[in-house]
């Protein structure tokens, strides 16, 4: 399925913003990021890194897919809202423990930031035609 102009912009906007996240995730912001790693899952801090390093190689190899593969966007807009899913448990994990991180230093401001990650969702689907795609398929049945 074909996407616009203004789709091809906002697919590549995204594939940058996942890229630099993908690098602060590897540098500049690791500690900020082991902040997200959900609480129920082992507690030891060489894991919490390994989650925070394995997941910013993911989200740079998700940000350069949806720049580049172009063929296969449809595809890699479908892959990264799965990945945007699997994510999310840290997000609710740094609500509901209270840790602050990414200047997210209140329950008001880490309860908003829920609301962004079904955006998110929404614009891999959208700027990749993934959603038309998925919805044509399904009407087709």
């Amino acid at each position: 399925m074909k996407t616009t102009t203004i789709q091809n912009v906002m697919r590549v906007l995204l594939g940058a913003f996942m890229v630099l996240a993908g690098v602060g995730h590897l540098t500049f912001q690791r500690k900020e990021f082991q902040a997200q790693v959900p609480r129920w899952l082992p507690n030891n801090e060489s894991f919490m890194d390994f989650v925070v390093l394995s997941s910013g190689i993911v989200e740079i190899v998700l940000g350069l897919s949806m720049i580049f593969l172009v063929k296969y966007k449809h595809k890699v807009g479908v892959a990264l809202a799965i990945f945007f899913i699997l994510v999310f448990p840290g997000n609710i994990s740094q609500y509901t423990n209270g840790i602050d991180a990414f200047g997210l230093d209140t329950d008001q401001k880490r309860l908003i930031r829920l609301f962004f990650q079904p955006v998110l969702i929404v614009w891999a689907l959208w700027s990749t035609g993934a959603w038309a795609s998925l919805v044509k398929k399904e009407s087709a049945r």
